[in-house]
């Protein structure tokens, strides 16, 4: 396909993201408010599937999502992952605080029920572990990115645990997640990345210039974490991410 047909694509995606997008706050003013969460999470998982589409993006989903209550824990590439996983486990996340600034997303994603913490706070991580373990009470399923950043899609970053200690303090199972991206060539997908001064509009063109990405979400085997130590699950949730993805041996954990 030619730059031309490529960018004039693009052009087309963008423009249905925004009609979506528009659909999305429409539904969050007028049906999130009579809904039930469960009736939430299944329209969410719907609209991010769709909003996934949209931009060209092809979703795999693998492995048994775990019923019941759940934390989720997975490596994290692009802002895509949410897409993707909402649409294979539909969930709530733990989210950066400034993402609940960012013009009309912010506000979708605070309608759907994303958790946010201030990672710039050590104490704050304090709070929204109590936040994490009251869903988790009520039978939510939570979603986390221990990296706390954006990685490169072939090498994981040092995992932080401090947030895992809602599970072990509710004996919530701990289900992890490996992410991949591929290109149309098999390859890992360079279009996802989103890492370092790269701005959130400047992604979402790369994304929506590409050819073919495909997103595998790999769910793999729930760990109990009954009388766990938080810092013992998290390496061994990176070390099982780690393997399933194919790479080296993962530098030691973040002590947190």
């Amino acid at each position: 396909m030619s730059p031309l047909l490529r960018q004039l694509r693009a052009v087309w995606r963008l423009t249905h993201c925004v009609v979506h997008i528009g659909a999305g706050m429409l539904r969050c003013a007028v049906i999130y408010p009579f809904a039930t969460p469960a009736q939430r999470m299944q329209q969410t998982g719907r609209w991010c599937a769709k909003m996934a589409r949209v931009l060209g993006l092809q979703i795999h989903g693998s492995g048994r999502a775990q019923g019941g209550p759940v934390l989720l824990v997975a490596n994290h590439i692009s802002w895509l992952d949410i897409l993707a996983i909402n649409a294979v486990h539909p969930t709530r996340f733990v989210s950066k605080a400034d993402v609940r600034a960012w013009p009309v997303l912010g506000w979708l994603v605070a309608c759907g029920g994303t958790l946010f913490i201030e990672r710039e706070r050590k104490r704050d991580a304090l709070r929204v572990v109590h936040q994490i373990a009251d869903a988790l009470k009520q039978g939510d399923t939570i979603a986390m990115f221990p990296e706390g950043t954006t990685g490169d899609g072939c090498s994981l970053l040092p995992f932080h645990a401090n947030l895992l200690q809602a599970a072990v303090s509710t004996g919530t199972p701990l289900q992890p997640i490996a992410m991949r991206y591929v290109d149309a060539d098999s390859q890992p997908s360079r279009a996802v990345v989103w890492v370092g001064d790269t701005t959130l509009v400047a992604s979402l063109w790369q994304v929506a210039t590409a050819h073919r990405i495909q997103a595998f979400v790999i769910q793999l085997p729930a760990l109990p974490t009954v009388g766990q130590d938080r810092r013992a699950l998290g390496e061994a949730v990176r070390v099982q991410i780690s393997a399933t993805l194919g790479f080296d041996e993962p530098a030691p954990a973040a002590h947190a």
